[in-house]
């Protein structure tokens, strides 16, 4: 656990929730009942109206049945999913791991109709960034030694998941690997990390569920009875993480001229412009 000093990083001694350290130990928890009826159904309402006003954020080349699953940069977009991102008792699981000084760096919201799983990558085995501290094969990270954590993935369910409704399953400890998971294997249902198989995120609404970043998980299939999946993710990092809340051609620090200098992939890479990836689609 950390915290933030003055001004650096410094390792925390004040006591931490159960959550958090769960998040450290095995790269997911759940926080039950974080929201309230009327939470909900004020992100329900607002999510909604942006997902019927707005068009589908086109971002890559996902078939336009999959974009129109998702609206990015939420919390640019509804005041209630700004509000609950800064939500207390979410942060205070988050900042003994990222620091009182974390941001978000990506906000999109998530509607995948029932009977439609998508074709989007989070149906494969992935990590989201990094891994962020990678490791040779055969090595292990040091028992004695709390492996770092960079980014937390956040969703805040507004409505029922079930195990027929394809929930996000993660692997216990995969995150101390140091890789990502095996690409011959990234549909493999029975994929395991030393001995622990899948756990699915089962959850009702109000819920949230967390993962730090480099922990292995990907959506489970969808079974008969699926009734889809709605919920808003919130990815958090830590201060020295760059927001990704829209692309880097649409948001940057840059001048015409110096855009224009930059000819090719790897000029526009070193100064900031890089393709989406991970957290912007």
């Amino acid at each position: 656990m950390i915290r933030r000093g003055r001004p650096y990083l410094e390792v925390r001694t004040e006591p931490a929730p159960e959550e958090s350290v769960q998040l450290e130990r095995d790269g997911f928890a759940i926080i039950r009942g974080l929201l309230s009826p009327a939470e909900i159904a004020e992100l329900c309402t607002e999510i909604g109206e942006i997902y019927d006003r707005d068009p589908s954020d086109r971002r890559g080349d996902r078939p336009p049945e999959d974009a129109a699953m998702f609206r990015y940069a939420m919390l640019n977009r509804s005041a209630a999913a700004q509000r609950v991102c800064a939500h207390p008792r979410l942060l205070s699981v988050i900042e003994p791991l990222l620091g009182e000084d974390c941001h978000v760096i990506a906000n999109t919201a998530w509607r995948n109709p029932a009977g439609h799983p998508g074709s989007h990558g989070g149906q494969a085995w992935h990590i989201d960034a990094g891994p962020h501290v990678p490791l040779p094969e055969g090595v292990r990270w040091p028992a004695e030694i709390p492996h770092p954590v960079f980014a937390i993935g956040v969703h805040l369910y507004l409505q029922d998941c079930a195990l027929e409704d394809g929930p996000t399953g993660v692997l216990p400890g995969s995150h101390l690997s140091g890789r990502a998971p095996p690409h011959a294997r990234n549909m493999d249902d029975d994929l395991d990390y030393e001995g622990q198989r899948v756990v699915p995120l089962l959850t009702r609404a109000g819920d949230a569920g967390l993962f730090v970043s480099d922990v292995w998980h990907r959506r489970m299939p969808t079974r008969d009875g699926d009734q889809g999946r709605f919920f808003l993710q919130v990815h958090y990092g830590r201060r020295d993480i760059a927001q990704r809340l829209v692309p880097t051609d649409d948001a940057n620090q840059l001048s015409a001229e110096a855009i224009a200098r930059a000819t090719t992939s790897r000029e526009r890479k070193v100064i900031g412009l890089h393709p989406a990836l991970f957290y912007d689609g």
